[in-house]
């Protein structure tokens, strides 16, 4: 037999062992990096909050105030602390605050935080107001600021 053509299969079996490893050697070193991976942060976003955006209406004869808020939290049976963006909406006006005791049995609502009453010619710029009688008086308390448009 003939030196030159006898292929030692040991030999070819072993170096394309070490070929293939080298070959994903290769394409796993270029996918991992460790300066390209990221560590990401989740925070937990889960709020106190009972209510999650609650929307609530006060109904009487002539109108419907509707009553929306980013969160609530149950107070009692009745009442309900609104808190973050509370917006008071009815065909005549909008009152806009940031905690607000709203009592659905009564059809009342309550604030100690500054609160801005807009209608058409009229703002309101108060430290608070309670809303009852079904939505038909409002009265704002603290120092209130009132503007008025002529036309």
């Amino acid at each position: 037999m003939n030196s030159f053509l006898y292929i030692n299969r040991k030999v070819i079996f072993f170096l394309g062992i070490a070929l293939v490893i080298l070959f994903f050697i290769n394409i796993f070193s270029k996918q991992i990096k460790l300066s390209d991976i990221q560590i990401i942060e989740t925070k937990n976003n889960i709020s106190d909050a009972d209510i999650s955006e609650p929307k609530f209406a006060i109904n009487n004869e002539t109108k419907k105030i509707y009553i929306t808020a980013s969160e609530g939290n149950f107070i009692n049976k009745d009442e309900i602390l609104l808190k973050n963006n509370v917006r008071f909406k009815s065909n005549e006006f909008s009152i806009e605050t940031d905690n607000v005791i709203f009592n659905r049995n009564k059809q009342t609502a309550q604030s100690t935080t500054n609160s801005i009453f807009k209608s058409e010619n009229t703002s309101i710029n108060s430290e608070g107001f309670n809303i009852y009688d079904n939505g038909n008086k409002i009265i704002f308390y603290g120092n209130s600021y009132i503007i008025i448009k002529w036309n």
